[in-house]
This record gives structure tokens, sequence and C-alpha cells, in this order.
């Protein structure tokens, strides 16, 4: 699980190694954040090291250390991702304040992600995105389709295709709509047995990261969405968002009236202060854990196409959107 005190040393763990002409081990890291007023050891540099490899920020060079990827520069010099520190949260509260989607005349927006794929590459996609929805490793089985110069505010590049598919952080956008307050808390690798979730085996709090912690898991190709649908056995992508244990019966009658709109995906609510599958729970709260609507599109990058995913990207009308 990752929280803000470890985000705040990656980002000076990497502000470190850019300060290098060449690269530098965990000896001389540690040296100097000490000397910038962290105290800590080489063996926690070297964890936060692992971390930073695994998000594809840093890459090793046998014993003469680390240095700072493409990626990782990118991060640095577009934000300094210390100071992105909670913008995830923001965008994503900003678009669960815009989720307006009522539930009785089943009309207004939802939030959806946007994944860009090949053209070449639409018919399989398809085919496997329809084969995930049976298996119920969707949201909702709507989704949109946009194409390069079409006239909408969607951007999509030159040779792809965009493909909207309804977001899991809807069910807090109908929440709030609900009048009961939510807290988006984790985003995580779900482990099912048997076709039933047993546990969590990553969390990352949405409050201490300066990237989706769904597009970090997506991006390490931590699921096995394919094994799941065909075994009953494997990893899914879901989150957790929190709400007031005393809203939990008008939260289950929301989320009964989202199913009659083709809107699933929520496992169970919790009882007050439970922790659901290893996620913990706030005192005075229960859990909400939802499987994510990009695990159809994961299901698709575990067959080697190649997939770019934003999720949590906007807002759109249900009512536009159509069954794949």
């Amino acid at each position: 699980m990752t929280n803000p005190q470890i985000e705040r040393k990656l980002i000076e763990i990497m502000r470190v190694i850019t300060e290098g002409d060449k690269p530098i081990g965990a000896r001389n890291i540690a040296d100097e954040l000490n000397e910038r007023g962290y105290g800590i050891g080489e063996r926690a540099v070297r964890y936060h090291l692992r971390i930073l490899d695994e998000r594809g920020l840093t890459k090793k060079h046998g014993y003469a250390g680390r240095t700072v990827t493409e990626l990782g520069k990118k991060e640095l010099k577009e934000a300094l991702i210390g100071d992105r520190l909670g913008f995830v949260i923001t965008r994503i509260e900003d678009l669960i304040y815009k989720t307006d989607y009522n539930l009785e005349s089943k009309s207004g927006n939802v939030i959806v992600n946007l994944s860009n794929i090949d053209k070449n590459d639409f018919d399989d996609v398809v085919e496997i995105m329809r084969y995930a929805s049976k298996g119920g490793a969707i949201i909702s089985p709507r989704v949109r389709i946009f194409e390069e110069d079409e006239d909408s505010d969607i951007y999509v590049p030159k040779g792809k295709i965009a493909i909207a598919t309804v977001c899991s952080i809807t069910f807090d956008g109908l929440l709030l709509k609900s009048g009961i307050p939510v807290k988006p808390a984790y985003g995580g690798i779900l482990e099912l047995k048997d076709h039933e979730p047993t546990r969590f085996t990553d969390l990352i709090s949405y409050n201490g990261t300066s990237i989706d912690p769904i597009k970090i898991f997506m991006s390490r190709h931590s699921t096995s969405v394919l094994d799941v649908l065909e075994t009953g056995t494997g990893k899914m992508l879901a989150n957790m968002r929190q709400i007031p244990a005393s809203a939990v019966e008008k939260a289950n009658e929301v989320l009964e009236l989202a199913k009659l709109s083709g809107i699933n995906g929520a496992i169970k609510i919790g009882n007050e202060g439970e922790a659901l599958f290893g996620a913990p729970v706030d005192a005075g709260r229960s859990g909400i854990p939802v499987l994510v609507g990009v695990n159809a599109i994961a299901a698709v990058e575990e067959t080697g196409i190649e997939v770019n995913t934003y999720p949590v990207s906007t807002v759109m009308e249900y009512s536009t959107m159509s069954e794949i």
C-alpha cells in the first residue's frame, strides 16, 4: 500500500538521481537524503528504488546504480510530481460532482475511461470486450466509439480508435447525488478464487499518488482477467470507497437501482469499520469495493494488443453509449 510519506520519499530520491550525470547507487542516495534532512538508510532506499523501477520511473545499471528513465524525466519536467500529490483525487472529486445520472429517468452523465487502440485491432478488441462483458468483468455493457477527425470533444490520435467505458467512480457520483458523502480510498488488485473475491494483493491510496492507481497497475500488467473468466481464479482491478456507516441502507438502495440501468460491479457493503479483503476502513465508515470499468480493457492487453488507457477521464451522457 502506498501512502503520502512514501510518495514524498520517492520524489526526493528521483530528484537526487537526476542531479547527477551518471548512475548513482543506494548508499550515495541515502547519504544525500540524510544531508537534506531525510532520516532514511540504505536498506530503505533500496526498497523505494524497487517501487520506482516497477513504475518504470528509474532503471538499474548493474552495480553502478540507477538513472531516471524518460518517463521519470517527463514526470519531473512537467510537474515535479511533488506538486501534483493530491491532484488525482482532486480531479476525481471534480468528476464525481459532475456526475448527474438520474437512476429513475435513466439519463444524465456518468464518468468514463478512455482507451486508444489501433484501428487494425478494433474487431479483435470488440470480440474480447464482448467476452469480458458476458463474464461480468465490466461495469456496464455500454461503450462509445470515437474515430479520428470525428466532431467531438474527445481527441483521437491518427490511426487510432478511442473506446469509452463506464468508470467505477460513477458509483461515487451516484452515491453523492443521493445525499451520501463518499470518499474514494484505494485502487488495487483483487484476487478471486472460484469466482469469489478473497483479498487485495496490492493497494494504492488515491490521496497519496500523482498517478491514477489503476493506471499504475495496468502498466505493471498485474491482472489475469482472462484466467478469471475461464477458470474463476485470477486477479482483477478493483477500488474501494468509504461512506458513513449510517448511510449503508440508503447506499444499498442506490446500488440496486444502478443495476436496473445496467451499471453493476459493486461487490458488497461492509459493516462499520470492517476491513474488506484486507483493505482497511476508517472507524464510523463502511467500505464498498467495486470491480473497475477497465477490466475488459485489461483483458485485451493480456492478449498482447497494445492499448493506451486513461482511467477516470471525463463525464459522458449515458444515453449516447450503446451495448457493445
